[in-house]
């Protein structure tokens, strides 16, 4: 059984994906919905060995919404986790990851000394150097030089760790796919399912570099303070954001 590309979309699709729970009814509902079974059929199943599908929530493994999906096959049950991003601007950016500086510490063995230097960037410990832009928190081109590449030179370093922590995961829910979807959108092209090898590469596959901003990009993802909160203390979060919808261009 196939879908006709011209064709994809069922009402629920054409109506947009209002939030996560559309993908799972729809995945769900694989037997009548012709975008699961195109979703399924990407990630390399046979939809004429398939039983059943059983699409959940996935809660505290990552800050992103993940969905499990188990496909019960003729002969034998495969689990699939899916990291899901819904986006409405397809120039937007859509957060990825984010925790304090001591948890990435954790999973990282980031330095004393850069640990510092992110809580001054995260506005977690105030700096006292005259003349910031924001005196809430410190810009990373407001430290000097050596500063700057002690940064730089650590996410170039562990580059692959990092990129695979915060798109990925890690243990047994981490994820295998993406799926981005245009929220609200009537057009027939508004998903993309994408394995998450494509994801890491296309994501990662630029240098570590300090923007004009004062923030750090390792490839295409951008490293900032999360910010708003309405100035509470997880404003001081170390935040990663992408956007998924560059996806629907790098169809490789």
């Amino acid at each position: 059984m196939t879908c006709d590309l011209k064709k994809l979309g069922s009402e629920t699709a054409k109506n947009g994906f209002k939030n996560e729970d559309t993908v799972i009814k729809k995945f769900n509902d694989w037997k009548t919905d012709e975008d699961s079974q195109k979703w399924l059929e990407l990630m390399n199943y046979s939809l004429t060995k398939i039983k059943k599908v059983d699409a959940v929530k996935l809660h505290g493994f990552k800050t992103d919404v993940q969905v499990k999906v188990t496909i019960h096959l003729k002969e034998a049950i495969h689990a699939e986790n899916i990291s899901v991003k819904l986006v409405s601007n397809p120039k937007g950016f859509n957060q990825i990851d984010k925790r304090w500086v001591n948890k990435y510490a954790e999973l990282w063995d980031i330095p004393k000394d850069i640990i510092c230097l992110l809580k001054l960037f995260t506005g977690e410990i105030k700096s006292k150097r005259p003349g910031l832009k924001d005196k809430r928190r410190m810009l990373l081109t407001e430290m000097d030089s050596a500063e700057q590449v002690k940064i730089s030179e650590f996410f170039t370093k562990n580059k692959i760790l990092i990129i695979a922590d915060i798109l990925q995961g890690r243990g047994m829910f981490s994820a295998g796919w993406m799926l981005v979807a245009l929220k609200d959108s009537t057009s027939i092209d508004n998903w993309t399912v994408k394995s998450m090898n494509h994801v890491m590469n296309y994501f990662g596959n630029e240098e570590v570099k300090i923007t004009e901003r004062g923030s750090l990009k390792i490839g295409r993802i951008t490293m900032q303070r999360k910010g708003g909160d309405d100035g509470r203390k997880s404003a001081n979060m170390l935040q990663f954001k992408i956007n998924p919808a560059e996806l629907f261009e790098n169809h490789a």
